[in-house]
């Protein structure tokens, strides 16, 4: 298909599916998809189309992450794995690439008001069918897109979006004090 097209100057990464349980009650299958679906399927859909963008010396990969892939969170055990692992990798695939004109912009919403916690894995695989109260009240998708459509125009590397990006500031500055404030917060 790619020959048909010519060329793809920029793929926004933007599937996943999230959990909802500690990790002590989590099955590891569900760790195993999270990772499947969040980490290994972005990676491989990346791989298949960054031989057509150095060909075309230029592109750029906008990765939907998390949050979650800044800061952990109770209940997000193997989500925040996968999205950590995205930062990971998109970050080290840049440091590779950016000779090369291909950009990458990790882009990293917290709450959300999407059906990602009602679709979300519980302890056995299942998805736990409720939205929960910090996903109820988070920013509208439609504001998310436009910070989106925003980052990925100007190019940045990594963009926080929501209410609640501050957790990252405080977590990389004061990580004594953010331990005992996620301890605290009502994710669920």
């Amino acid at each position: 298909m790619l020959e048909k097209v010519g060329a793809v100057d920029l793929l926004i990464h933007n599937g996943g599916i999230s959990q909802r349980a500690l990790a002590k009650d989590t099955d590891f299958s569900v760790d195993q998809k999270l990772m499947a679906v969040n980490y290994l399927g972005t990676v491989s859909l990346t791989k298949a189309i960054l031989p057509f963008m150095l060909k075309n010396g230029h592109g750029h990969f906008g990765v939907v992450t998390s949050l979650t892939g800044i800061i952990p969170s109770p209940y997000r055990s193997g989500y925040a794995a996968s999205k950590h692992a995205l930062h990971g990798f998109f970050d080290s695939l840049r440091a590779e690439l950016e000779d090369h004109g291909i950009s990458v912009t990790l882009l990293a919403p917290g709450f959300v008001k999407t059906k990602v916690s009602i679709n979300a894995l519980g302890p056995n695989g299942e998805a736990i069918g409720v939205m929960d109260h910090a996903q109820a009240n988070g920013i509208s998708a439609e504001h998310c897109a436009k910070k989106i459509i925003n980052a990925l125009k100007q190019r940045k590397r990594e963009v926080y979006i929501g209410r609640e990006s501050y957790a990252a500031y405080v977590k990389r500055y004061f990580p004594s004090l953010f331990a005992r404030l996620i301890k605290k917060a009502k994710v669920r």
